[in-house]
Formats: structure tokens, sequence, C-alpha cells
């Protein structure tokens, strides 16, 4: 099994971070360990780099940051979990979709621990409850190399996405663990998604 390196950056600004990434991103090298990020944003909405303006339905102060990930356009904020995946993908012998089915399986797993039935969607990347998008999935790979990851909704503001079409979707529903669950634990959690990330990046 490679290492994976695991960081807990708690609440860090979007920029900074995404600049982090990438420059981890260009000067690794052939034995860089992979590193996984966990963390939360202040309120942000992220457009990939095919994303459409007018999925921003409403001007806000929140602030519209233009990314290089793929996908539409997100929110970020307080009560969700982030994992960014920084991972040598062609070291490790699977592809893009391997990746992106791994990520949400880890989603499904843990929130089958919640007693939760989560699925995929054809074509629209990311995991849902009872149709209602729970998690957000977004990459950008780089020379064999991802970065970007996951975004699970846990204990949030939620209004800030009726100001948006979620991942491009207009009309989607979009959900937070604490509603269906009344049983929330946040460290738990953290360390749950932690295990699940290792345990399914290496196999």
């Amino acid at each position: 099994m490679q290492d994976i390196t695991i960081r807990k950056l708690g609440r860090v600004d979007y920029l900074p971070t995404w600049q982090a990434m990438q420059d981890f991103t260009a000067q690794r090298g052939a034995d860089t360990v992979d590193e996984i990020w966990l963390l939360e944003h202040p309120p942000v909405y992220t457009l990939g780099q095919a994303g459409k303006p007018e999925h921003l339905l409403n001007a806000t102060n929140i602030p519209l940051i233009n990314i290089d990930r793929g996908g539409q356009i997100t929110y970020h904020g307080p009560g969700q979990l982030v994992a960014y995946l920084l991972i040598d993908i062609k070291r490790r012998g699977y592809g893009v979709r391997d990746l992106v089915q791994r990520m949400e399986q880890v989603i499904i797993d843990l929130l089958a621990s919640y007693n939760l039935i989560a699925q995929r969607r054809e074509n629209a990347p990311g995991v849902y409850v009872n149709d209602a998008k729970i998690a957000a999935l977004g990459l950008r790979i780089k020379h064999g190399c991802s970065y970007h990851g996951l975004a699970l909704n846990v204990d949030m503001d939620m209004r800030p996405f009726a100001n948006i079409n979620p991942c491009g979707y207009q009309g989607m529903a979009v959900t937070q663990l604490r509603d269906l669950s009344a049983n929330i634990d946040l460290n738990l959690l953290n360390a749950q998604l932690r295990e699940l990330l290792i345990h399914h990046i290496s196999i």
C-alpha cells in the first residue's frame, strides 16, 4: 500500500488553498507522497473551467471564484466537510473515472453508517439521497495527478444554494446530513471520512 499523508487544515480561505494545491501538484516528483487535505471554507461560490455564469441566479455578497476544476457552479461554506485529493493516479494505476467512483463510494459507505441509502447518478457526478444532492465532486488532473476533490454537506446554512443551479442543474434539490440524521458527531465524521478515503484510494 502506498503512503497517504492526511492534513487537517481547519477552516481556510479558498484562494490560498487552491493556490497551494496547484503549487503542490506542480512541484511534486515521482516519489512525492500523496496527500489528502481535510478542511472547510468560509462562504464562497466556485465556477468550474467550463462553467456558465448564468448558473449564478442571484447576485450576492458571497464571492464567486472562477477555478480550474471540471464541473459547473457549487457552494462551499462552514459546516461542509471538504476533502482535497492530491493523488498521483498514474502511479496508482487507475484513471479519472476510477477516482471519481472511489470518491463517490467513500460518501456512500459513510452515509450507510448513518442508515442512509445514497446513490450515484448517471452523467451527474456526486452523491444523492432521495434524489437530493448531498455531496459534490470536482477534479483537475495534471500530468497524471489530481487535485480538488469532494464536498459533503453536513451541518450548514443551506440558503446560499438557492442562488445557484447546483452543478449546473436547474431545480436540483440539495440536502445535508443534519436534516437526515439526528446523530452527528463532527469529530467522528471527520475520522470516518479520513479512514474511508485512505481505504478506497489505496485499494
